[in-house]
Formats: C-alpha cells, sequence, structure tokens
C-alpha cells in the first residue's frame, strides 16, 4: 500500500491473486484442491507479494458449473473442506497479511436451489416470484428470442409450474429476480453471513446478468459484420434487453451499503465482453455508493501489439474517468494470455507481469500467471467443462486454463495431489514447477516477486497518473506521475530487439528484474523486454 494511502483504500492499485480452489492444491489426495489446501499455500502467496487472494466459489453446489451453481450460500461443499476450514484459512490469512475476497453469485442458483424448487411447485408460495416467469406464447413458445451464453435458448420449460424460466448460462441455473424485495433482502443476508465470518470483500459474479428487460422485449439481431455466421449463436443479437440494465445499480448500491458497515472491504464486478465494457466499468464503480473496481473479459479478448495495447489503455484512461479498474490479463473464463497473446516463453510471462502491474489500476493475477503456464490442450475425453463440450472442437472450452497448478516437477501429478486430479497436469507444466523456479534466479517466479517488491517503493505506479508517449514500432511507453516522481515505462511488444531514443534527462531505474540498458543516449530493449526510468 503506498505512502499516505489509508487502510481503507488498499484495494487502489492493490494486487490480488485469483485462486480457483479446485486446481490450487488438495490436501486429502481425492484429486480436486480444497480450502485447507489454500491454507497450506498462503506462505507461499505472502513472499509472492500479493496484497490478497480472491477464491472462486466453494459453496455447496452440484457441481454442473463447478461452484457457480449454488444450492447453499451459506455451506462449504464437502469438496472443499468445511466451514471451519476457511475459518482456519482466514485466520491464516490475518496472520500474514494477506485480504481475503470471496465470489458473490447473486444472478442466478442451482435449480437444486431449496428457493427453486419451492418457485417451481407453486405459483402463489413465499418464493414464487423469487425467479424470472413466463408464460409461453400461444404457440408454446419461449417468451421472448433471448439465447443462453452457452448454447442455445435463454428459457426452459418447467412441466411443474407450467412456465419458462430464464437462464442465461446452463438450463440448471435459474436467474433470481433482484427486483424482488425478499430476494435481495436474502442475499444481502448472505453477504452479510461472510462480512462476519471475516472477509474482506467480494468479486460479484457476472454483473451484466444481474438485471434484464422487465417487459421481456425481444433482442434485435446483430447480423455478422463479415457476414460470417459466428460459432455462438449468442452473437447474432444486440443484447440490448437480457442484460447490461442500468437497474442492476439498485442492487450495487444495495451491496455496498452492506459493506460500508464493514471498514476495510472492497468489491470487484465481473462485466462480459459485450460491447460498451469501459462505459459499464465507469458507470457501477463512479462515486461512494457503487461497487468499488471493475475488470471486463473485453480486454483479455483483444489482440497484442503496441497498437492494440496503447488503444485499450488510451480507451481505458478516456472512458473510466471516475470509477475504477481492475487490470487482468487472464483468468478462469479465458485462454492464458502466455498463449493467446504471445509465444509462451519466459520472456513473454515477465512482459505480461510487469505491463500488468504497471497500469493505472488495480490488478488480478491469476494463479500460475506468476510461473508463466501455457494454456494446456486437453483432449475431448478430458474435458470436464460444459462450455466447452458443447461447442467442441471449435471451442475447446475453459479447461485448458484450469488444469492444477504444479508445485514439484518430480512428484506425481506435480505435487499437486497425491490421487488422480481432477484434470490432467499438463507434461509442459512440469519444468514450471514452483520448486523449479524457486532455485532459478532468472525464472518467471522470481522476477514477479522481485517486481512486487520494487513496485510497492513506487507511488507513481501505485497512485499515479498515466500518460501515454508516441513511440514508433512495436514499443509501448507511458510515463506514471506522482507528485514529483516520473517513471517512464517502456515495453517491447515484439520477439526481436528494439531501442528507443531517450529524451535528456531520464535515467535508469534499478531492482525491477529487467534487463534493458541503456547505450549512448538510447534503451535498448531486448525481445519482449521492459524497462523503467525517471528523471
Amino acid at each position: 500500500m503506498a505512502k499516505g494511502m489509508g487502510d481503507d483504500q488498499w484495494w487502489r492499485g492493490g494486487v490480488l491473486y485469483h485462486v480457483i480452489p479446485r486446481s490450487f492444491c488438495d490436501s486429502n489426495g481425492d484429486g480436486v484442491g480444497d480450502l485447507a489446501g489454500i491454507a497450506g499455500r498462503l506462505d507461499y502467496l505472502a513472499e509472492l507479494g500479493v496484497d490478497g487472494l480472491w477464491i472462486s466459489p466453494f459453496y455447496l453446489s452440484p457441481m454442473e458449473d463447478f461452484g457457480y451453481d449454488v444450492t447453499d450460500h451459506r455451506a462449504v461443499d464437502p469438496t472443499f473442506g468445511r466451514l471451519a476450514d476457511f475459518d482456519a484459512l482466514l485466520a491464516k490469512a490475518r496472520e500474514l497479511g494477506l485480504r481475503v475476497l470471496i465470489d458473490l453469485v447473486w444472478s442466478h442458483t442451482s435449480s437444486r436451489h431449496p428457493w427453486f424448487d419451492a418457485s417451481r411447485r407453486s405459483a402463489t408460495g413465499q418464493h414464487a416470484d423469487w425467479y424470472v416467469w413466463a408464460d409461453a406464447k400461444a404457440d408454446g413458445t419461449p417468451p421472448n428470442n433471448w439465447l443462453s451464453v452457452f448454447g442455445g435458448g435463454a428459457w426452459s420449460w418447467d412441466p411443474l409450474r407450467r412456465q419458462y424460466y430464464l437462464h442465461h448460462f446452463l438450463p440448471s441455473q435459474p436467474a433470481l429476480n433482484l427486483r424482488h424485495p425478499e430476494v435481495l433482502a436474502e442475499l444481502e443476508a448472505i453477504g452479510e453471513f461472510w462480512l462476519r465470518r471475516g472477509v474482506d470483500g467480494f468479486r460479484l459474479d457476472a454483473v451484466d446478468f444481474l438485471m434484464h428487460d422487465e417487459r421481456l422485449r425481444d433482442n434485435p439481431p446483430r447480423p455478422p459484420a463479415d457476414g460470417i455466421t459466428p460459432l455462438k449463436p449468442f452473437a447474432l443479437q444486440e443484447h440490448r434487453r437480457d442484460m447490461a440494465q442500468v437497474e442492476a445499480l439498485v442492487v450495487m448500491r444495495r451491496l455496498r451499503a452492506l459493506l460500508g458497515r464493514y471498514p476495510r472491504t472492497a468489491t470487484i464486478a465481473e462485466l462480459s465482453s459485450e460491447p460498451d465494457p469501459l462505459q459499464r466499468a465507469n458507470l457501477y464503480t463512479a462515486g461512494s455508493d457503487r461497487l468499488h473496481m471493475a475488470y471486463t473479459l473485453r480486454l483479455m479478448r483483444r489482440g497484442f501489439s503496441a497498437g492494440i495495447l496503447a488503444q485499450a489503455i488510451a480507451e481505458v484512461e478516456a472512458r473510466v474517468t471516475d470509477g475504477w479498474l481492475c487490470w487482468a490479463f487472464s483468468n478462469h473464463d479465458v485462454e492464458r494470455a502466455a498463449s493467446r497473446w504471445g509465444d509462451g516463453s519466459p520472456a513473454f510471462a515477465r512482459l505480461l507481469l510487469a505491463l500488468l502491474l504497471s497500469l493505472r489500476g488495480s490488478a488480478s493475477i491469476y494463479q500460475g500467471e506468476e510461473l508463466g503456464l501455457t494454456e494446456a490442450s486437453l483432449p475431448f475425453e478430458a474435458l470436464r467443462d460444459p462450455y466447452g463440450k458443447a461447442f467442441w472442437p471449435a471451442f475447446k472450452g475453459r479447461d485448458g486454463s484450469r488444469t492444477p497448478m504444479p508445485w514439484r516437477a518430480d512428484k506425481p501429478h506435480a505435487g499437486f495431489t497425491t490421487g488422480e486430479p481432477w484434470l490432467p497436469v499438463p507434461e509442459e507444466h512440469l519444468p514450471l514447477a514452483v520448486d523449479r523456479q524457486e532455485s532459478d534466479p532468472q525464472s518467471v517466479l522470481r522476477f514477479c516477486r522481485r517486481f512486487l517488491a520494487w513496485r510497492k517503493t513506487q507511488p507513481a505506479l501505485l497512485q499515479g497518473d498515466l500518460h501515454l508517449l508516441p513511440v514508433e514500432g512495436e514499443v509501448l511507453a507511458f510515463e506514471r506521475r506522482h507528485g514529483e516522481q516520473r517513471l517512464l515505462c517502456l515495453f517491447n511488444c515484439a520477439g526481436a530487439a528494439a531501442s528507443v531514443e531517450l529524451a535528456a534527462g531520464f535515467r535508469p531505474v534499478e531492482a525491477h528484474g529487467c534487463t534493458a540498458t541503456v547505450v549512448g543516449g538510447q534503451v535498448l530493449l531486448p525481445a519482449w523486454g521492459a524497462a523503467y526510468l525517471t528523471r
């Protein structure tokens, strides 16, 4: 945390580490990671130098979407342990000075949730309107043309209720009716349950799907610009009615008011890649009555070049003016950036980390990103992700970014488990295991630790403004400024060496671990290299 920044503002410029419980560390040999496994590796995260961790869902669930289909928001699924294990994790995180944020899934539940069971059995009972129900059209078809992100229509027929229910993802994930005051009150009580246990905040899942058009009007078509039918029919609509409704601010204000009663807590909004995510990021995080931070999948799904990055940064600077962005290059829903954007080399992984941690905003490191893990290529028979199975082979799903963390190269399954892992550990990840990188001063892991430690000494990176600078070729350049500190940041976004003419008065900054050199008024950047200079 930067000097002069209050403890309640720790998240501004903070760095979170995103953990998937299933894939981080298995403590009991059943092949699935768990809460005790995370607790046993918290020293690793503290040594890495992050400010805290965000843990994906561990709630009671049938696991059809691996925890994002919840049946009890106050219970830990036995796969991951017990509530006592979570309390022990929190206690150890406190000792190590780590914040802990957890997922809140408020847009939907599992179809096996007791609320949904009660709702489908009675159109007049207490839970009748807790979900989004609608009558069929006269010809028996669904009430409108909305589509599911995971394929097919967004409506499923329920024979007990004799109505359609809305689901934006799997049919087993019915959408909650967040216009219902009792639903909001119950969700708020769930949030308070975890705040009282000591969590430091929440990542709010699928924020764009919290609200929909109350009149259930059709979405207009969105013909493909290139005339080619897209892989996923979801792209053939303009999603004006089924998502990203401004009324969602009501829900966000309720959540922010709740956190206002618990000092030093924070929230992160997950935004989809639908058009105008930066406008929504600003809308959802501006002021003191909305969420604290937002990240968007849209930024992860662009290409990689100095020009593309400069354009993305310029858009963020122009549009996220009153709010706050949490930058992320990888997470559990997209292909790992080392493969998606680059050549998978350690040099490219180091460049990504340096860039991610130099941008204005907060940052989220996805588990294994500090090792330079590449996307795993899995055969169909190894897939577990229903999204990937639905669109195979053109889209291979999300399992390739969810494979287990490699801890020990010489151990079965890289030390992740003593049993059979739920997803295989790729052979190519073994040389990148934590124990191998611990002993290599030039490894991505050692670089990440060094850079994070240096970053904490740089107010310009933690709190400063960002100013893009024009540079020819594949070098991205910007200045971070705070007070009298001016930090020039240069990134070679190509796999060949490059040089930049250095303005008078700048001198190299040391201790960050990057290997660029200054010779005769020029900065010499190796392939995928970065440099930092100051006046």
